[in-house]
């Protein structure tokens, strides 16, 4: 068991928390048992190690043996070692090491998909989480990250995902003109999120075609050269006294329009 909070072992972990330690090492932190059972059931192969309190393996038997069947034991801790690790105040007794996996923006592409995700400079952790979770509901095929969007291996972002970080492939640091050319050449229609564009309603009926939306800056939106780039863009009409829609909120509802529809014509 592990006992000593101020362990080599333990601040490498803790460590995690940290963009430049998650880009020197490509690992990334996982906290609570959801994260842990997903990571478990579909990319059991990322996980290294996995750290838990006792009375969190008696609550959660299933994560362990899930580890178990992936080749390893947990490694039990005290409850102040396994705060000292976590990023959470509450990490429900549960704390795992993975190695990252993006995928290339061009295997994305290349898979003939039919509805794809492309941020642009989201900066808000929850937001890039939720709208993970989002796609990954909807069907959608994945998610492209520019090189100014938050990092997705963020533990906030991490939890955000609910373990939808593990359902669909995601590609990282990439320039938003070359997703947006690979998305065209796999045949794809780019729609742009943006409140100066055409009305939602009205423009419904080209959601059925392969489309990759693309969503900005939780402040700015998107920037005019990146508007140009797009085929078209649409806003979310508002029918109360709202200012605005959260930016997770809004592409929840475009996705679900867009899933919609294109199941429509299956």
């Amino acid at each position: 068991m592990l006992e000593n909070p101020r362990s080599p072992r333990v601040r490498a972990v803790a460590k995690l928390t940290k963009r430049s330690a998650r880009h020197e090492t490509g690992l990334f932190l996982l906290e609570g048992p959801q994260a842990a059972r997903e990571a478990l059931a579909y990319r059991p192969k990322s996980v290294i190690e996995l750290f838990a309190t006792q009375a969190a393996m008696e609550r959660h038997g299933d994560v362990r043996d899930a580890a178990r069947d992936a080749g390893f034991e947990v490694v039990l801790t005290t409850e102040s070692v396994l705060d000292a690790m976590a990023d959470t105040v509450t990490p429900q007794g549960i704390v795992a090491v993975a190695r990252q996996a993006p995928t290339s923006v061009r295997a994305v592409f290349a898979a003939s998909p039919k509805l794809v995700v492309i941020c642009e400079e989201i900066r808000d952790p929850g937001n890039l989480g939720t709208i993970i979770r989002a796609a990954d509901a909807v069907g959608a095929d994945a998610v492209v990250l520019t090189g100014r969007t938050v990092d997705p291996y963020n533990p906030k972002v991490v939890r955000a995902t609910t373990g939808s970080l593990f359902h669909l492939p995601v590609a990282v640091g990439v320039e938003l003109p070359t997703a947006i050319e690979h998305a065209h050449a796999a045949g794809m229609q780019v729609i742009a999120a943006d409140v100066g564009g055409e009305d939602f309603l009205a423009a419904r009926g080209r959601l059925a075609g392969p489309t990759a939306w693309l969503f900005g800056n939780e402040a700015r939106g998107l920037q005019d050269e990146h508007l140009e780039l797009a085929d078209l863009a649409l806003r979310l009409p508002i029918y109360g006294a709202a200012e605005s829609l959260n930016l997770a909120t809004a592409a929840s509802v475009c996705l679900y329009e867009t899933a919609f529809a294109q199941r429509s014509t299956d």
